[in-house]
């Protein structure tokens, strides 16, 4: 009964401080996570558009609602156009030889023009805060 109440601690002791390096800091960012960002800007884009047109209206008053619609377009096709790449390099490492998004740095310096991880959402919100720097 000793030598398995040993062998037991031993494997518990051992496990654990095997499980604190587990997840690297990269983790999120892998052949997965890069196809996911492709299809969810490919998918859900479009949000970009009446998200804008919002902010703008909300925040310069209902003049500026035309400017926000363009910019909105302008914003759909540029995460279009990251979708595409995204998925197609997918199975590759691109961007500082990993799989990162290449648009995230701008998105820490400024929230207006930036690209967060995932598009805006838009009606009922989920409670995820990924991107709820990019609309205000």
């Amino acid at each position: 009964m000793k030598k398995l109440f040993l062998i037991l601690t031993t494997l518990a002791i051992v496990g654990s401080t095997v499980a604190d390096i587990q997840a690297t800091p990269s983790a999120k960012y892998r052949r997965v996570g890069k196809m996911r960002r492709g299809l969810a800007n490919l998918v859900y884009g479009w949000t970009e558009i009446p998200s804008e047109w919002e902010r703008a209206v909300t925040t310069d008053g209902s003049s500026y609602g035309m400017y926000g619609l363009l910019w909105g377009v302008h914003k759909t096709a540029i995460r279009i156009g990251w979708g595409l790449y995204e998925v197609v390099t997918a199975p590759f490492p691109t961007y500082k030889g990993g799989f990162k998004a290449p648009y995230l740095v701008k998105q820490d310096r400024n929230p207006q023009n930036g690209y967060a991880d995932m598009p805006p959402e838009i009606g009922f919100n989920g409670g995820y805060d990924y991107n709820r720097f990019e609309r205000y």
